[in-house]
């Protein structure tokens, strides 16, 4: 995903100096060459030193003059190879005493027709290499005064040939010349390379910002490869493959591997491009999700995108507009349908102070009063669904917010409060998580209600447990809610949460309902957990507290 970003040019200035590091580079380079040519004038000396140039004007101090040249590029050469990093001052320096020594050096030698002129231009090139500015300039205007002035006092106090001003003239000419162009170069090269730097720092953070986003999709995102290996998943992805901590599967190097239902599908996409494939679920705890692939790269072919959707927003938006159109319609008629209910149960409760029933006449009474607080009881229910609220999320943390529940629910068990018991187990390190502590109390409620009834059914002791754990990535809790009671068929599993489904005859068939939908708010997950253990174990997996959108 890009995002239009506007040009760097166009909002601030491009540097134009050299990097700080850039410069050292150069600089470094320069005073090999340095240290070279001092070396090479040095050798000069031991060549043929009877022979040597007689024209000479001041040979001890030109000896003098070389030798200290090059004990000063060799000291520079060390202190460098040392980690010293030269400052700006530093290297201004360097190059003026590289101007002012060899101009020496033509003075004590055989004048400006010597041709350690020439080394002069190399030495104002990279002065304006290193610091393209005015003082690149000055470099040339130093060389080009120190040549005249060495010309002119030959040939006032020596008598030597007017020729060499001219040369003189001529090297000045050079200097300026290497100057301008090697500053205009310069700057070309540097607001290029500032500008590349500066495009380069942009699509840093595009990527970083489509990173981000990508992340915080609640779509699910895989590259695979075409043998189903796992290059690139996204957080939403990662969650709903392998939210739960008994659904991550990893292959012997540790690399996460594709559910078995999605590699499945990989292979008859692979077979067929054009066929769509069925929604999966990765493991019983999980939602049902719909992938759709798609080749990353159509020239090559060698990686695929692949698109995860959870199935069960579909599923809820089409449940949501089902019960809304419900809960409008229950609305409308809701005073109609309690008035005579309301007489039914008041008539009920008249008959039965009648000193005249028999038994027969006490049981239709207690169906009637049963089956007028089931109806009273579906009504309030539906209403709720269509006056729901968004989540108002908070920060929670799991454990202090477990104690506090259990604590305010015992209290609330009237006559059954000393029979009710509940093991809390909270695992160390559980991350906190973000959603609304009203809701997901109401989902709680409805959880350990059933559970402490399906228990006392079956062992006659109302018992249940609480365990507050984190995933295996450690980034999102989850809450386990267990009883003890008999169970839920295998036929019965795939339709606990669908609406008015129930097989308790006293049942509503929407508390389950309204307890995923609650969830579903929060972004968390409600799932029935099948472990092998007697009873039922229903897990909520909250959302990562970071990325709940």
């Amino acid at each position: 995903m890009a995002v239009d970003h506007p040009k760097t040019d166009a909002i601030s200035p491009i540097p134009v100096s050299p990097s700080r590091r850039q410069q050292v580079k150069l600089f470094r380079i320069y005073n090999h060459y340095r240290l070279a040519v001092s070396l090479m004038l040095l050798g000069l000396l031991f060549v043929d030193p009877v022979n040597f140039d007689t024209r000479f004007r001041l040979l001890e101090y030109y000896q003098a003059g070389v030798a200290g040249y090059f004990g000063l590029n060799a000291f520079i050469a060390l202190v460098m190879l040392a980690g010293f990093k030269p400052g700006q001052r530093h290297i201004t320096l360097s190059i003026l005493l590289d101007i002012l020594v060899i101009h020496g050096l033509l003075l004590v030698s055989t004048g400006i027709t010597n041709g350690l002129a020439n080394l002069v231009i190399i030495s104002v090139a990279a002065g304006n290499i290193l610091t393209p500015s005015r003082m690149g300039t000055f470099y040339a205007a130093l060389a080009a005064i120190c040549s005249l002035g060495i010309s002119g006092w030959a040939a006032l106090a020596l008598g030597e040939s007017a020729d060499d001003i001219v040369r003189a003239g001529f090297l000045g000419i050079l200097y300026f010349a290497a100057a301008f162009a090697l500053q205009y170069i310069s700057l070309r090269m540097m607001r290029s390379e500032a500008l590349a730097s500066s495009r380069a720092r942009s699509i840093a953070e595009l990527e970083q910002i489509n990173q981000q986003i990508i992340q915080r999709m609640r779509t699910g995102i895989l590259v695979l490869d075409r043998y189903g290996q796992i290059r690139l998943a996204n957080a939403a992805a990662e969650e709903l493959l392998f939210g739960n901590p008994t659904d991550r599967t990893r292959d012997g190097g540790g690399a996460l591997t594709l559910p078995r239902p999605l590699k499945l599908g990989l292979e008859a996409w692979l077979r067929d491009p054009k066929r769509r494939i069925e929604p999966f679920q990765p493991s019983p705890t999980s939602p049902v999700l719909q992938a759709n692939f798609t080749q990353l790269d159509r020239e090559r072919g060698d990686q695929i995108l692949v698109f995860i959707e959870d199935m069960s927003k579909v599923t809820q938006q089409a449940q949501q507009m089902k019960l809304a159109s419900l809960g409008r319609l229950t609305a409308g008629i809701a005073h109609e349908i309690r008035n005579p209910l309301g007489a039914i149960s008041h008539a009920a409760q008249l008959m039965e102070e009648s000193p005249h029933l028999d038994q027969g006449d006490h049981q239709m009474l207690n169906i009637i009063r049963r089956h007028s607080r089931r109806v009273n009881g579906i009504i309030e229910n539906v209403l709720d669904l269509s006056r729901r609220r968004a989540a108002d999320a908070d920060l929670v943390d799991m454990g202090a917010w477990l104690e506090e529940f259990r604590a305010d629910f015992l209290q609330t068990q009237d006559e059954d409060s000393a029979l009710a018991y509940i093991d809390l187990r909270v695992a160390s390190g559980v991350p906190p998580a973000r959603f609304d502590k009203s809701q997901v109390e109401q989902v709680m409620v409805n959880l350990c209600d059933n559970g402490l009834r399906y228990s006392q059914q079956q062992t006659g002791d109302r018992r249940i447990e609480l365990h507050a754990g984190a995933t295996v990535d450690g980034e999102r809790a989850y809450v386990d809610v267990r009883d003890f009671g008999p169970g839920i068929a295998s036929e019965y599993r795939s339709s606990i949460f669908e609406p008015f489904f129930t097989t308790d005859k006293r049942g509503t068939g929407l508390g389950l309902y309204l307890a995923r939908e609650l969830c579903e708010a929060n972004q968390a997950h409600l799932s029935l957990v099948e472990d092998g253990q007697p009873g039922c174990c229903f897990r909520i997996t909250f959302a990562h507290p970071g990325r709940l959108i």
